[in-house]
Formats: structure tokens, sequence, C-alpha cells
């Protein structure tokens, strides 16, 4: 299904301009949350705030955030258990009259503000719970949909606080689904050059340099992501802060999504519920590296040392599931021309799959 099909966007009026829209203020750091009011000061974002969170994040981020905010404003708070076209109209019709949005949670909460600010055309604060994809910096919203997720274009934060000590308290699962998802940027370049090359598909040239040396860090220092620790968390942070930043240089999420993206969401739509949207993605960043003729090995390593999974029998899917989300990810967003897009057979999807076990 194509992301054009489902309407939770609001239309924006066509403009020949290219409009960058980047994070003002990004503060990661231990006990940062007490920032939010100077920040929202600094960027001028008005008295009252709608704040959206679940109901375990408010208890362990939200609540704080409103009570700092309330001391100097108006605070509205919606919790949102799902993200759903239901929930996005009612808070959309409970935040018409606040002056910005703050999303306090995990990935579905900030997308769920995500949409809300960007059709009410109200700026927006990331306050993630954990760093589990770069979604918390990002103008992507994904959205779940009777077919499997689809990803919408929205805009990005104007503030991102992330505070690393309630991050690091998060399972080590979500962490390592970041991670995964950041160096799923390198096959996503090698897929952006070849689209470049072979469907003369325009490239930044400064959007590829930012997300392929963000993946390289994580990379080169997957040694150093360890659970529950908050260096991790700040290092795993910055890196997805950087890959959102990439997105809104290029002006769509060719820096940090291509063909494992394209296996993720096929993924999620056979086996949904199996695998998080970076374990899959990484999985799928394997496979394309090989199709590509790089080290696919290294990248396989280095996602077992952040303890991500490397095949589909670590997250309880089985191989032949797999084998048909490599054969559906060409009807995923058939526009967007990547490695997968080059006539894989059934026969090569087995091979595929069973090369994610050797040795």
């Amino acid at each position: 299904m194509s992301p054009d099909t489902i309407k939770l966007l609001k239309e924006k009026v066509f403009d020949k301009s290219k409009w960058m829209q980047l994070p003002r203020d990004v503060v990661i750091g231990h006990d940062v949350l007490n920032q939010i009011t100077p920040v929202c000061e600094d960027l001028k974002l008005g008295r009252s705030a709608f704040l959206i969170s679940g109901k375990s994040t408010m208890e362990r981020a939200g609540k704080t955030v409103g009570d700092l905010l309330s001391k100097t404003g108006t605070v509205k708070i919606f919790i949102a258990e799902e993200i759903s076209p239901k929930v996005i109209k009612q808070a959309e019709q409970e935040a018409k009259d606040m002056d910005f949005v703050i999303g306090v949670g995990g990935g579905r909460v900030i997308d769920t503000a995500k949409i809300v600010s960007y059709n009410l055309d109200r700026q927006f604060v990331s306050i993630p719970t954990a760093a589990s994809h770069d979604g918390i910096a990002s103008a992507r919203a994904s959205v779940p949909t009777m077919e499997g997720n689809v990803s919408l274009e929205a805009h990005p934060p104007l503030a991102i606080i992330a505070d690393t000590g309630i991050i690091a308290s998060a399972p080590h699962r979500l962490l390592a689904a970041g991670c995964a998802d950041v160096i799923s940027n390198y096959t996503a370049i090698l897929d952006w050059e070849m689209a470049h090359r072979i469907k003369g598909e325009p490239m930044s040239e400064y959007a590829v340099a930012l997300s392929k040396m963000t993946a390289e860090i994580l990379v080169k220092n997957a040694d150093l992501i360890k659970p529950h620790q908050e260096q991790s968390a700040w290092f795993v942070t910055k890196a997805l802060v950087s890959s959102g930043v990439a997105m809104s240089i290029a002006g769509s999420s060719r820096p940090a999504s291509g063909g494992e993206h394209k296996f993720s969401h096929a993924l999620d739509r056979l086996a949904p519920g199996k695998a998080l949207h970076g374990e899959s993605c990484g999985i799928g960043t394997i496979i394309s590296m090989y199709l590509h003729g790089g080290d696919w090995r290294g990248i396989r390593e280095s996602l077992r040392m952040i303890g991500a999974p490397v095949t589909p029998a670590d997250v309880g899917i089985a191989d032949e599931v797999a084998v048909e989300a490599l054969l559906m990810a060409k009807t995923i967003r058939p526009e967007r021309f990547t490695i997968f897009d080059m006539g894989i057979t059934r026969e090569s999807a087995e091979k595929l799959v069973q090369m994610l076990y050797s040795e």
C-alpha cells in the first residue's frame, strides 16, 4: 500500500521552494528533563502545551515534564495508548487551542505527536523515553494499518530533550534496535547511490556524508554499547538525532531508508508484532550488504556485539516467512528503487536467508 492512500496528514499548499527544517535545540544528558521550560522559552513556543504520552511513560517522564511546564503555563495531558486515525483525530480536536505539542514516550507516542503538530501547524518537542529508532528526530511518522505499517511525511521536532538516565533504564532490546536502525543507513545510502546512477534520482552528497558517518561511528564502537549504561544511551541517541538531521537535509527518508526498510515493512505485514522496526531493518541490512558486495559479515558481527538479532529465528520468525518478505519487498513503496528490486527469485531468497546463519 502506498502511503499516499493514508489520509491522516493535512495537505500542504504546493510550493516550488525547498524548506529545510532542522531541530534547533537538542539537549541530551543526565537529568535533563528540567531543561524543558528554558527550552520552550528560548524557542518562544507559547504558554499552553499539549502533552501526549502513554500510560507507563507518563509515570516515567510525562508527569515530570507536565509539572515543570504547569509552573509557567497551561498543560493539557493526552494519553495515547496506540497510534491510529481515531486517536490522532481525537488528539487534534483536544489540541486545537494549544500553542505547541510535546511527545513524551516511545515511537508511537512521538509519531502521534508529530502528526498532530503537523496537521495543526504547531511546533513539536520530542522527549523520547527510549532510543529504539530515528523517529525521535526525523520528519517521518510510522502508522499501522490493516496491511502493516506505512511511513508518512510530517515534520521534525523543533527541539529534542533526551534524558539518558531514562533511556538507559529502558529494556536493552530497544537501544539495540535503535543501533540497528542507524547501522541500516549503510545500505540505504548504497541503494540511493544506485538509484542515482541507474534511475537518475537526485541525491544530496551532504545528507549521504552525514548518514554514512553516523552508521560508521556505531559500527566502529559497537563494543561500547552496553545494557543500562548512560554512556551507551548518550552515544546511540546522538546517532539517532544525526540520522534524523540527514533526512531533513535530504528532504526525504532516503539517507536512512532503503531496501532493508522495505524488507522490514514486509516482515511486519507477514509477522506483525514479532520484531521491532530496527531489529528487522538490521537483518535486512545484512542481506542488502551481501547483495551490494560489501562487508556483510562485519555488519552482522557489529549487530551481534550490540545485542541485536541477526537471523529470523532470533526474533521468533520462521525462515519461510523471511523468504516471503524478501519477495514482497519490491511491492513496498515501488517508487523507491533499491537492490531488492533487482529480480530476487524464490530460490535466491531462500539462499539469502540461509546465508544469515552461515559462519
